[in-house]
């Protein structure tokens, strides 16, 4: 068969699939449209009525889409697979070259320590595939906080001393931060693209197996019309109670996900950012990140930068791949209900500013769609909750109008209850059969119900988390809403450091109340209010209101590392990566044991440790001046430097700002000068500060270098 018939019978199976599933949508919307038309039909549909059925079409539409991304799903894995996955291509050839690769990392002010012992275990693994020849690594560093850089650069350098990685593992620090990751991304590919066919990024909580990483490599050299390849990363070392749920449901539900993604996108896959491969070169030449018109929140620079990418490597004519079925990736989640709503303020701003691309020329049919449910991803909420209070408005008009003994007609009507329950049970049916599906599917498998646990505890499992879900969709509906109002008011958000673990006792009294008390008091006059006027319409409401009445008491107890872990030793919330956990995933657990083991008591000198080791350790000091670039200050900026540096001896790093340290740091000839007058300078002449720095720095530097500060 010759490749143009064969692409030509790639491109029909393709629109036929696409017709199947675009169609399957529009059917189950077309029916849940009509029941509700009917519902709401008495005399004809007034304006609130018809608003109520505009809406609910919407939102049905985003609902039948995940669905029947599930039914397509179940249909290809309960046929034994998909024949049309990029990695049926994948042929064993272990004397086949591999292509140069870049793995990318970058970092915003994470805990050192889980980035560096997460870089040590890829590293090894790669090695352990004896392909270490075709991959360097790189730690591209936009931290501002200058303990923070400094104890970068130590972990970088004790690592590569410890692995041999001089010349394949690399640390850059960024002058400016412009742009954030993608800006990070952007000036590494300026600076050294040419010199690799390939680019793995990572985020900091990322772990890729060597052969992973290998198979990743592999696929792109036996496709060369492909531009991107994603894996699916599963959530692993979760401890607090929401994490493990968040872990368990992502493991168990994405199969059928994943599976019916590939089926009707094929080679128009979308790009998450992280964990995945990417073809240097037309990524460079085609994949540059336009500035939106205006002003932030909505225009400047775009930051949901991934499925843009994606969109414009596929209207270059490239393939975007997604390779569900590679093992081997992993992503750590957020440990909180309030640090993943933390994470969901920044992607709905950058998600919002898709609208201005939807209609971009050029753009494929598929990365528009792509764009779109991203943007509906956010603004279902706000539709949701609109949608809900203008039926709460409805049911109140009438109640204005009792027909029966002070019963709204939407009760009193009893003929039309039938349809009602009818509506409410084809929505449910929509929204839990792929869990249920899921469910049954690992529980026809024994080898695969004994991965979480075993029937019994896979069963206790995901019924608990599907109530558990229940509770917090109400919330997560409420966070998203406010966020797109924001974004729609102009607010925009700022780039944070995101926590990913569970530091403490997890989220305190006083961080819920601040977080939860609006939707708790709305909640609260909402239900009361619908309970007054209508005790029947308050429980049809009740699955909404109770969950944000109780928003505060939720958000505490999921964030408790105590109770994840007595659910894992009831065996709940197990998962594949628990019951059989892979090799690099222990050695990570290990290694950071070790180094949290070893960290040094040395709580007065905590914030500015790095400072203190950059400017007095000689080791140190010689190693981050030999990282800086060598500039020549003007007169001015000397005399400036000079004053900052004697305001450092005589008052302590607490009198200067942060600016002013980084200022230091970046200047290699202040560094050098301050390490000498600080050991040549009298203590008397020294802040407090600095003599208690020399009298522990003996028994500082005796604590391994790599154990270091989260």
């Amino acid at each position: 068969m010759d490749l143009h018939l064969a692409n030509r019978m790639g491109k029909d199976r393709l629109n036929r699939r696409r017709l199947l599933f675009f169609t399957a949508i529009f059917a189950f919307t077309s029916v849940a449209t009509w029941f509700m038309a009917d519902l709401l039909w008495q005399e004809g549909l007034t304006g609130i009525e018809l608003l109520l059925l505009g809406l609910f079409t919407v939102l049905f539409a985003h609902i039948s889409a995940g669905f029947c991304t599930a039914l397509v799903g179940f249909y290809v894995v309960n046929r034994g697979g998909d024949s049309a996955r990029i990695i049926k291509t994948l042929t064993v050839d272990e004397d086949a070259p591999l292509g140069p690769t870049a793995i990318v990392m970058p970092v915003f002010n994470e805990d050192v320590s889980r980035v560096f012992e997460g870089l040590r275990v890829v590293f090894r693994s790669v090695q352990e595939t004896r392909q270490l020849e075709h991959f360097d690594f790189f730690v591209l560093s936009d931290s501002n906080q200058p303990t923070q850089w400094v104890q970068e650069e130590v972990a970088w350098l004790e690592l590569c001393k410890q692995v041999g990685g001089f010349g394949k593992i690399f640390y850059r620090k960024r002058r400016h931060s412009i742009n954030k990751k993608a800006g990070n991304i952007a000036d590494f590919l300026r600076r050294w693209g040419r010199r690799y066919r390939y680019m793995i990024v990572l985020d900091a909580d990322s772990i890729m197996t060597g052969k992973a990483l290998v198979q990743l490599v592999q696929l792109m050299e036996r496709n060369p019309a492909v531009g991107i390849i994603q894996t699916a990363p599963r959530i692993v070392n979760g401890e607090t109670l929401f994490a493990r749920v968040q872990s368990f449901a992502s493991r168990l539900y994405s199969p059928l996900f994943l599976a019916g993604l590939n089926y009707w996108q094929q080679h128009e896959g979308n790009f998450w950012g992280h964990n995945a491969i990417v073809r240097v070169e037309p990524f460079i030449a085609h994949c540059s990140l336009p500035d939106l018109p205006g002003t932030e929140p909505f225009g400047g620079r775009i930051l949901s930068h991934d499925f843009v990418e994606a969109a414009l490597m596929r209207k270059a004519g490239w393939a975007v791949w997604l390779a569900g079925e590679i093992e081997g990736s992993y992503e750590e989640g957020p440990p909180t209900l309030i640090d993943s709503a933390k994470r969901d303020r920044r992607w709905c701003q950058g998600n919002m500013q898709h609208i201005w691309l939807l209609s971009a020329q050029g753009f494929r049919p598929a990365s528009r769609f792509h764009l779109l449910m991203g943007v509906m991803g956010y603004v279902s909420a706000p539709l949701w909750l609109l949608f809900m209070l203008l039926a709460t408005v409805h049911v109140f008009a009438q109640v204005r109008a009792p027909v029966a003994e002070g019963v709204p007609a939407v009760f009193a009507d009893t003929t039309r209850w039938p349809l009602a329950i009818g509506l409410f049970v084809f929505t449910m049916f929509l929204l839990f059969l792929p869990k249920f599906v899921s469910v049954v599917g690992a529980l026809g498998r024994p080898e695969e119900a004994a991965r979480f646990g075993g029937k019994g505890r896979l069963i206790a499992s995901a019924i608990t988390e599907t109530l558990i879900s229940a509770l917090l969709a109400p919330i997560n509906m409420a966070f998203n809403s406010k966020f797109v109002l924001f974004t729609l008011l102009g607010q925009g958000v700022s780039w944070v450091t995101q926590r990913r673990d569970a530091e403490g006792e997890g989220t305190d009294w006083r961080e819920a109340i601040i977080t939860h008390g609006g939707q708790t008091i709305f909640g609260v006059v909402w239900g009361v209010s619908a309970f007054i006027l209508s005790p029947p319409f308050f429980f049809w409401l009740s699955p909404v209101v109770v969950p944000l009445m109780l928003s505060i008491p939720i958000s505490i107890l999921l964030s408790k590392a105590g109770l994840g872990s007595a659910a894992r030793r009831l065996g709940l919330f197990l998962t594949p990566e628990e019951t059989a956990t892979p090799y690099e995933l222990k050695r990570l657990h290990q290694n950071l044991a070790e180094c949290y083991r070893h960290l040094p008591p040395i709580e007065p000198l905590r914030a500015d440790y790095g400072l203190m080791q950059a400017v007095l350790d000689p080791y140190v000091n010689a190693m981050h001046v030999t990282l800086l670039r060598l500039r020549r200050p003007t007169e001015e900026s000397r005399d400036w430097f000079a004053l900052l540096r004697a305001r450092l001896l005589r008052d302590g790093p607490a009198k200067l700002t942060v600016k002013e340290k980084m200022s230091l740091l970046l200047d290699a000839e202040s560094m050098m000068t301050l390490h000498r007058d600080l050991w040549g300078c009298p203590a008397e002449e020294l802040a407090e500060w600095w003599r208690l720095a020399m009298r522990q720095y003996n028994v500082l530097t005796t604590a391994p270098t790599t154990a270091l500060y989260r």
